[in-house]
C-alpha cells in the first residue's frame, strides 16, 4: 500500500558510540570485577570480561529513539500509528534499523453536502410527563415498614432462608436477615413469587427447581428453601405537592408548572438523543462517500484503544479484563474480533471530519487556541499548563477545535 513505507537508516560514528557508551553507564552500576568497587571497573576492562555485545541491547534500545527522530525529519512523514522496527545490522562501529511506517492512507470525499438526512424534532407526550413525574416519586419514595400487611410486588422482605438439595445444605444457599426486595429477581424463578401474599413471622417452604441455565452441578436439580420473614418493608410514594416540588429542587408552586418543567427537561433530554442521532446519521451517510482503504495495522490500533477503554470500563466496576474473559467465556481475539466493524467507522468518522476540515479549509491562529486552552483549564479547574500536558501538545486542542468546527459546517451543510 503507498502509505507503507520501509525505510533503512544506518547509525555510526560518535551517534552509536554514545548511545554504547550510555548502555557502559548502566550496565556498570551493577557489575562487581576483581579489583575494582563495584561499579567502578573501566570500560575496557568491562568490555574484555563480558564483550561489547553484552552493551548492544540496551544502546540499541537509546538507538531506536535516535533513529527514529532522524528518519522522520529527514522523510517528512507523520505516522499514524507506532511503527515497526528491526535490527537488520549491528557491530561496534554501527547499528542498522528498518523502520516500517504507516502515514494516513489516501483518503477522498466525494460530498457531504445535501445529504439527505433531517433531524426528528423532539416532541413529548401527557404520558412521557406522567412517567417521568411518576419516576421522581420513585426515586424520593420513603421505605416504611408494613403494618399487619402481606407481602406484594415492589415489598422488601428481610428474611432467613435455609436451601437444601439432594438432603443435603445447598452450598451458599443460606442467610439471615437478608434484605430481598420483590421483584428484583435477586433468587431463582419462584422464589419471591412464592412469598407474595404471605405475612410477617410466617415461615415459608418453597419447593423449587434451578432453571437449565443454571450452574452445571445444579442446573435443573430440585431445591428445597425454608423461608422465615421477619419484616416487610414498603415504598410510599410522596405526593406530589409543594413539598415534592422543593425536594426536587424546583421553584414552582403549582402542578401545571411543575409539569411545564418536566416536560421542558424530558424535551432537553430528547434533543440531546436526537443531536447526537443526527450527527451519527450524517457520518454515516458521508462515510459511504468516502473512498479509503485502510490498513490492517491501523484497524487492529483503534481496535486496541477500544479494548483499553473497556478495559477501564470494567475496572471502575471491579472487574478485571482478565475475570471478564473467564465469566464470558471468551478471549482477547474473541473481543477483538467483536470491535472491528466499530473501530473502521470510528476510524471512517474521524477521515470524514478531517476531509471536511481540509476542504473548508478550516484553521485557527495560536491566540484563538490558546485561549481555547485556557478556556477549556478554568472549566476543568486545573492550570492550563496541566491541560496541555493531559492533551500531548497545544495541537492537540487546535485539531479538537477544528474537527469541533467540521462537524458543525457538516450540519449546517444538511439542514
Amino acid at each position: 500500500m503507498k502509505n507503507v513505507h520501509e525505510i533503512e537508516i544506518k547509525l555510526e560514528g560518535e551517534k552509536w558510540t554514545k548511545c554504547l557508551d550510555g548502555a557502559f553507564k548502566k550496565a556498570i552500576k551493577d557489575v562487581k570485577i576483581d579489583g575494582f568497587r563495584k561499579g567502578n571497573a573501566p570500560k575496557d576492562v568491562y568490555l574484555k570480561k563480558y564483550g561489547i555485545e553484552s552493551l548492544y541491547p540496551e544502546a540499541v534500545n537509546e538507538a531506536i529513539n535516535v533513529a527514529y527522530k532522524e528518519l522522520l525529519e529527514e522523510n517528512k512523514l507523520v505516522p499514524v500509528i507506532e511503527p515497526s522496527v528491526d535490527v537488520t545490522g549491528i557491530s561496534d562501529g554501527s547499528v542498522i534499523f528498518k523502520f516500517t511506517i504507516i502515514t494516513k492512507p489516501e483518503v477522498k470525499l466525494k460530498s457531504y453536502k445535501g445529504l439527505g438526512v433531517k433531524k426528528e424534532s423532539a416532541k413529548v407526550t401527557k404520558k412521557e410527563i406522567n412517567e417521568e413525574i411518576e419516576n421522581l416519586r420513585n426515586q424520593l419514595a420513603e421505605v416504611v415498614q408494613k403494618e399487619n400487611g402481606v407481602v406484594a410486588s415492589g415489598d422488601t422482605v428481610v428474611i432467613d432462608f435455609d436451601g437444601m438439595v439432594d438432603g443435603k445444605a445447598l452450598d451458599g444457599g443460606k442467610g439471615e436477615n437478608y434484605p430481598l426486595e420483590i421483584g428484583s429477581h435477586t433468587f431463582i424463578p419462584g422464589f419471591e413469587e412464592g412469598l407474595i401474599g404471605k405475612k410477617e413471622g410466617e415461615e415459608v417452604t418453597l419447593n423449587l427447581t434451578f432453571p437449565d441455565n443454571y450452574v452445571e452441578d445444579l442446573k435443573g436439580k430440585d431445591v428445597t428453601f425454608k423461608v422465615t420473614i421477619h419484616e416487610i418493608k414498603t415504598r410510599v410514594l410522596p405526593e406530589v405537592n409543594e413539598d415534592f416540588y422543593a425536594d426536587l429542587g424546583l421553584e414552582v408552586k403549582d402542578k401545571e408548572s411543575f409539569e411545564k418543567e418536566v416536560e421542558k427537561t424530558i424535551k432537553e433530554r430528547k434533543e440531546k438523543d436526537l443531536e447526537d442521532k443526527f450527527i451519527e446519521d450524517l457520518l454515516s451517510k458521508a462515510s459511504e462517500n468516502l473512498e479509503v482503504e485502510l490498513n490492517k495495522e491501523i484497524i487492529d490500533e483503534e481496535v486496541h484503544r477500544m479494548i483499553d477503554g473497556y478495559a477501564q470500563q470494567l475496572k471502575m466496576q471491579g472487574i478485571d479484563i482478565e475475570q471478564y474473559y473467564k465469566i464470558t467465556g471468551t478471549t482477547h481475539e474473541d473481543l477483538h474480533k467483536q470491535m472491528e466493524g466499530e473501530a473502521i467507522k470510528r476510524i471512517k468518522y474521524r477521515y470524514v471530519i478531517e476531509e471536511i476540515a481540509d476542504k473548508e479549509k478550516i484553521d485557527f491562529t495560536e491566540e484563538e487556541v490558546q485561549k481555547k486552552a485556557e478556556e477549556m483549564a478554568e472549566n476543568y479547574g486545573i492550570k492550563v499548563e496541566e491541560l496541555i500536558s493531559a492533551y500531548g501538545s497545544i495541537e492537540v486542542v487546535k485539531y479538537d477545535m477544528k474537527m469541533h468546527r467540521a462537524l458543525e459546517i457538516l450540519k449546517e451543510s444538511n439542514k
